[in-house]
């Protein structure tokens, strides 16, 4: 697939971060109210995180869940290899307060199915930085390295035709149009959504349940506009998704989202068992995003 990296709205958002970790207004320095016998501090020290731990990964995530996402697990018949399948593998890491992850693979007649789970809680040492700031520094970073398209405008705004119940006094009736195209808000950004349908100024209704887009080229192995590669507007304080098919027609999607101090990576694979087949985008991306919403709920508790 070929992608245009979609950096201005990221490098905006970056800028920010930097220009929020520098301390306060020029005018804060006098607000502070030292102690007695002590020395007058000029910024505020920044907020620590939420979160000062992080779940047992391999038990993040439910039976059904990794049934759902590995289905040859199921198709296991011998009930030790079955448990061990459900356990997963935890991946090295040498600061389990800092980051932890778990893999989980399984085999079924028609494809091999892979699940990696990555908590990363961040902790920032420079008192005029908070936690959280650094953690949507890391964030940004990993948005960046996806290189997601930019999200297109709606042809419905400048294709449609004027209504003719509309009246030459109203104005141009494409203007309406014209000027919601120029002004798409960002859940239109998250959807990818492209059919100009009412609907497609409600996130949470558009990335939670993404459907196939009758404009799809058709070509095999196509991606539909509503399943690209997008930012997601419905998931922790910022999330996006990224959905990557390759010549040996494995597909990889990953939904990364940040939760306050902690970054969390999802990343579900599948390779067919012949090249013939191909991975359904939308199956794969609906049960990734399930997950991802099960692991931000897990952190909400």
């Amino acid at each position: 697939m070929q992608r245009k990296a979609y950096v201005p709205g990221v490098a905006a958002l970056l800028a920010a971060l930097l220009a929020g970790c520098t301390g306060g207004s020029p005018d804060s320095g006098g607000q502070d109210d030292p102690k007695p016998g002590g020395t007058t501090s000029t910024a505020t020290a920044a907020q620590p995180g939420k979160y000062r731990t992080l779940p047992e990964p391999c038990g993040a995530v439910s039976q059904s869940t990794l049934d759902s996402l590995l289905p040859g697990i199921e198709q296991l018949t011998d009930e030790e290899q079955r448990e061990e399948a459900y356990e997963g593998t935890a991946t090295v890491t040498y600061d389990t307060d800092r980051k932890v992850g778990c893999r989980w693979k399984a085999e079924s007649a028609t494809a091999t199915d892979h699940l990696l789970v990555d908590f990363e809680r961040v902790v920032s040492y420079d008192n005029a930085v908070s936690d959280d700031d650094r953690a949507a520094e890391l964030y940004v970073k990993k948005e960046v390295a996806a290189d997601l398209p930019a999200p297109a405008a709606s042809p419905s705004a400048s294709s449609k035709a004027p209504d003719a119940s509309e009246s030459p006094e109203s104005g141009s009736g494409s203007a309406p149009g014209a000027g919601a195209s120029g002004t798409s808000s960002a859940s239109d950004d998250a959807s990818g959504d492209s059919d100009g349908d009412s609907d497609s100024g409600s996130s949470a209704s558009a990335s939670a349940d993404p459907s196939t887009d009758p404009s799809a080229s058709g070509v095999p192995g196509s991606t539909p506009s509503a399943l690209q590669p997008r930012t997601l507007e419905d998931l922790g304080n910022t999330a996006f998704l990224d959905d990557a098919l390759n010549d040996s027609k494995q597909r990889t999607v990953t939904v990364v989202f940040r939760t306050s101090n902690v970054v969390v990576t999802i990343q579900y694979d599948e390779q067919p068992a012949t090249t013939t087949d191909i991975p359904s985008s939308e199956d794969m991306q609906d049960r990734a995003r399930k997950l991802a919403g099960q692991l931000a709920e897990s952190f909400s508790d």
